[in-house]
């Protein structure tokens, strides 16, 4: 942000009270024809901090694309305090493709950040994004869903040995968070590196609009904007109960050991106990099945879609729960259980 409160882009300027819409240029196609993402900036009339939304940095995960467009363009932002910078759609290549990465290029956006201007096409891109919209940024939320055939619930992905990443987290109001250090090359971990704390979100499932998830996740950036001052009109949330799944308590991505057909019984943010039958694995003829059981009490924060796998393909993504979140869990997701009383 400029001294006079406008923020500034290579190319361009948004001052107190203006909203811009632009297609900006991150590079050429082999026309040599613009490549362009579309990006909303909303400087509100009063002070405050600037915080970017992000989505589709993978080009297949689409929740995260509706909720930084609702908030950028159904929100009553009035009396915004600070600035919006929106990115619904960053992989746009992907995007037209419906492909996880940049296609041609076969480079993951999402670890090509905080990119250089003299390397591959994914760190140019990442570059210029980073380099326009993200550093100038005091936080962020980055809007993700799992891979292709998978779905999670929504979640939590964040440094909390960073201050700045722990309050954000924290703010955003889900359940679950798993602390961990963003992988090199991601935006989240790379931003936080450079100075703007940033969380990532995970919701749902690729190629598609889940509108429970999508409205929980605004329910969260209105939580964040209230815990910011951006908006006087909004109230932090309390989510009920809250774990925070740190490197001590368990966690793992179950596999399969044997390729089949899938008969997944639960579904995904279901507590599970120890020996439970979490799915099973069957041939053709269902005259050869194998259970797969819960190796320890927790949640399931990810679950198979596609319900074939090979030897090693993961089935769910268990995480580990002290006793008084499985109590809370247990008594919300059965209300009439006395446990614990």
């Amino acid at each position: 942000m400029s001294d006079d409160g406008a923020f500034t882009y290579n190319g361009g300027k948004v001052e107190p009270g203006e909203t811009q819409n632009l297609r900006y240029g991150i590079s050429e196609t082999y026309l040599g024809d613009p490549v362009r993402i579309p990006v909303t900036i909303v400087n509100g009339e009063l002070p405050g901090p600037t915080v970017y939304l992000s989505a589709a940095a993978h080009g297949d995960e689409l929740n995260g694309i509706e909720v930084v467009r609702e908030v950028a363009h159904e929100w009553n932002l009035a009396d915004l305090a600070g600035t919006l910078v929106c990115l619904p759609v960053m992989n746009v290549p992907g995007f037209l493709f419906q492909q996880r990465y940049l296609p041609i290029y076969d480079r993951d956006l999402n670890r090509s950040f905080p990119g250089r201007a003299d390397s591959t096409s994914a760190k140019r891109m990442a570059h210029v994004i980073f380099e326009n919209f993200i550093d100038p940024c005091d936080f962020g939320l980055d809007f993700h869903t799992s891979t292709r055939g998978r779905t999670n619930m929504l979640h939590v992905r964040a440094d909390m040995s960073a201050p700045g990443v722990a309050r954000l987290a924290k703010a955003f109001g889900t359940n679950v968070i798993i602390d961990s250090e963003g992988p090199e090359g991601t935006l989240r971990g790379e931003a936080t590196m450079a100075g703007t704390p940033t969380i990532t979100l995970e919701m749902g499932e690729a190629h598609r609009f889940q509108r429970g998830l999508i409205d929980e996740a605004l329910a969260g950036v209105e939580s964040v904007f209230a815990e910011y001052g951006l908006m006087a009109s909004k109230t932090v949330r309390w989510p009920g109960w809250r774990t925070v799944i740190t490197g001590d308590r368990e966690k793992t991505w179950i596999r399969a050991d044997a390729g089949g057909i899938v008969d997944m019984h639960f579904e995904r943010g279901a507590l599970v106990h120890e020996g439970d039958r979490i799915c099973t694995i069957t041939n053709p003829f269902k005259d050869d099945n194998v259970v797969v059981e819960a190796p320890f009490t927790g949640l399931l924060v990810g679950i198979l879609e596609n319900p074939v796998v090979y030897p090693g393909n993961p089935l769910c993504h268990l995480v580990e729960l002290d006793d008084e979140t499985r109590r809370a869990v247990q008594r919300e997701q059965s209300p009439d259980s006395d446990e614990g009383t």
